[in-house]
């Protein structure tokens, strides 16, 4: 199988792209062995303080010689602060859950927000082989200081228009997150529902549009369906569920217990959880803040108004309780180790590149 531009730019044997699941799923181990594999591990460094990601590089660099990719979330339009009787209405529609977990209503704390600046100045320091964003395009200072360091530029696109804007701004290569994709929506240019779109139907767009490499992203699971986004046009697939059940991944035994037990129809969309729209697997939370339309606020003020409930739920194993973010082809996970799914995707997409090739030797196709 030739190496894409984009495999060689970043010295993949695999057409792999490890996601960038924030929230401690991405390990240095994790990383370091899927680069080890031959594909590119990402570092999901959204909630990171730029200490920790110092100290995550080095820990990768201390397992691994090979490039890995730190992500963030690209500053948003700073959203009006929330007023107070919406923060308490919202916080309080959270008390039943916490008195449930044992938790006692938590005090007055300012919104969430993260450290962009010293996240940045983080990864440059760092230096690694590729920087990936969401949710919408850090500034032209920022991105230049990255390629002044020959740092490649990944952003993500869940639109057409996205990716042209993306392609406008310099970056290098281009996710296409289709709407099967588990976690936050990385939509920055219209309402998330606007961009419901099927990795199917996005992806031959969006190459259609650009002419920059192209990494496929939703639902993602197996060999077979690198094979498809492929024959699609992808240079390469990112997958994140796939690898959340991994030994190395960094979810614990409650989390990895309700990814093997789910199905293909298990994941839903919600905000409640973090303000922001991402896909996880379906409960009795997310049921009953659509149902009961809970009260939230923007993100990132929701997501600090909810860690506790999430840390708690973990702790005690209350799936009806946590947030899990998956794609929707969990149905299909494994549990291994990075270095045994690796060498199972890689024998499956060679087995579906050599039966298409059979496949097309069965028909006669003729020119126009």
């Amino acid at each position: 199988m030739p190496a894409s531009d984009l495999a060689r730019r970043l010295g993949l044997t695999l057409p792999i792209v490890q996601a960038p699941m924030s929230g401690g799923v991405t390990t240095p181990e994790l990383i370091a062995a899927v680069g080890e594999a031959g594909g590119l591990g990402s570092l999901g460094a959204g909630y990171m303080s730029g200490r920790a990601i110092r100290a995550a590089a080095e820990a990768i660099r201390r397992r691994s010689s090979r490039p890995f990719a730190i992500s963030l979330f690209a500053p948003e339009p700073r959203p009006q602060p929330a007023d107070e009787p919406a923060l308490r209405q919202a916080s309080a529609a959270l008390d039943p859950y916490r008195a449930e977990l044992g938790l006692a209503p938590p005090p007055p704390r300012p919104p969430y927000r993260q450290p962009w600046r010293e996240q940045i100045e983080a990864v440059m320091a760092v230096r690694p082989a590729a920087f990936s964003f969401c949710f919408g395009i850090p500034d032209e200072t920022v991105m230049a200081a990255l390629r002044d360091r020959d740092v490649l530029l990944i952003g993500t696109a869940t639109t057409v228009a996205e990716a042209r804007l993306l392609e406008d701004a310099g970056v290098d290569a281009i996710v296409a997150q289709g709407f099967e994709a588990g976690g936050l929506r990385g939509t920055f240019t219209v309402p998330y529902d606007q961009a419901f779109i099927g990795l199917m139907a996005l992806l031959p767009q969006v190459t259609a549009a650009v002419d920059l490499p192209v990494v496929a992203a939703g639902g993602l699971m197996t060999g077979q369906a690198i094979a498809a986004v492929l024959a699609l046009g992808a240079e390469a697939a990112q997958l994140g569920t796939a690898f959340a059940a991994c030994a190395e991944s960094g979810f614990g035994e409650a989390q990895i217990q309700a990814l093997m037990a789910a199905h293909d129809e298990g994941t839903a969309l919600t905000q409640a959880y973090t303000g922001k729209p991402a896909r996880g697997l379906r409960n009795r939370f997310m049921v009953e803040a659509f149902d009961q339309g809970l009260p939230f606020v923007a993100y990132p003020m929701q997501h600090g108004l909810t860690s506790d409930l999430r840390r708690a739920a973990v702790e005690q194993d209350r799936r009806d309780l946590m947030a899990v973010w998956a794609g929707q082809g969990v149905g299909a996970i494994r549990r291994t180790t990075a270095e045994g799914l690796m060498a199972a995707l890689a024998r499956e997409l060679q087995e579906s590149l050599a039966g298409l090739g059979r496949q097309a030797g069965t028909w006669r196709l003729r020119d126009s």
